[in-house]
């Protein structure tokens, strides 16, 4: 196997004894986080429409969550948004699935398995800046948890729409639904990463020899039953987070509607 690879390496980029349309996994990925970072980008550069407050809803974009405006108090000379973006950001450019993926699709580090890639490359893996930045991503995580506890609240206070007199009532709208979707998409990107189940089964020999290693042990279970699916809630979650800001974004502009639907 390892002749095949050198034979396939010195022949250069793209070289394969594959039959398979191996390049289309790695032109949607480029397609797709291409696309993400364009809007989320232009989301939060705009700095406006990330609230929507019509009909007593309160309804936060997560590129603005936590709402550090209103936490703050003060005046900044840039979009609030890039004062949190960095936290998910970071965790997700970290990611071991992201890591694979963009690898592939932006530098050929190969382009997919047996695909020949550009000669002249010498591997470093991640020991040399800026990829050495990668090994951060436990701290990463933790961040990011902070970030979607104030997710989760957001998408709770979503169900309550406040009336002419400024009290609040339960409710639901397509906006509640929405944002409750998007907070548990991301609850299953975090819950599979590969940090948590390091954090909850790492360092452990025996998994049977004591109630609390037994418990670990359940617990490890638990986080791998989502890791086990990691790129699916990773791409869901990503799209989801678009997807709710561009909902927001335009029932803030009156383009759409929030329908009340309790």
């Amino acid at each position: 196997m390892s002749e095949i690879s050198s034979a396939v390496d010195d022949k250069g980029l793209g070289a394969t004894g594959r039959r398979d349309a191996w390049w289309v996994g790695p032109l949607l990925v480029v397609l797709g986080l291409s696309a993400f970072g364009v809007y989320s980008t232009w989301a939060a550069w705009t700095g406006n429409n990330y609230l929507l407050t019509a009909g007593g809803a309160d309804y936060l974009s997560p590129f603005y969550s936590p709402d550090l405006k209103s936490l703050l108090g003060i005046s900044v000379p840039f979009s609030y948004a890039f004062l949190i973006l960095w936290v998910p950001l970071g965790f997700r450019a970290s990611c071991y699935y992201y890591r694979k993926s963009y690898y592939r699709a932006f530098f050929l580090d190969p382009a997919a398995c047996a695909v020949g890639e550009p000669k002249g490359r010498r591997y470093k893996g991640e020991t040399a800046f800026p990829f050495i930045l990668q090994n951060f991503h436990r701290y990463f995580f933790y961040l990011a948890t902070i970030v979607l506890l104030f997710l989760w609240y957001d998408a709770g206070r979503a169900f309550f729409f406040a009336d002419k007199l400024g009290q609040l009532h339960f409710g639901v709208g397509v906006g509640s639904i929405v944002m409750l979707l998007n907070v548990i998409a991301l609850s299953g990107f975090s819950l599979g990463c590969n940090s948590l189940r390091h954090l909850t089964g790492g360092k452990l020999d025996c998994f049977s020899c004591s109630a609390a290693a037994r418990t670990r042990y359940k617990l490890w279970g638990g986080v791998t039953f989502f890791n086990l699916r990691h790129m699916e809630w990773a791409w869901i979650s990503l799209f989801s987070v678009g997807l709710t800001d561009l909902y927001i974004r335009l029932c803030c502009m009156g383009v759409l509607h929030d329908i009340r639907i309790f």
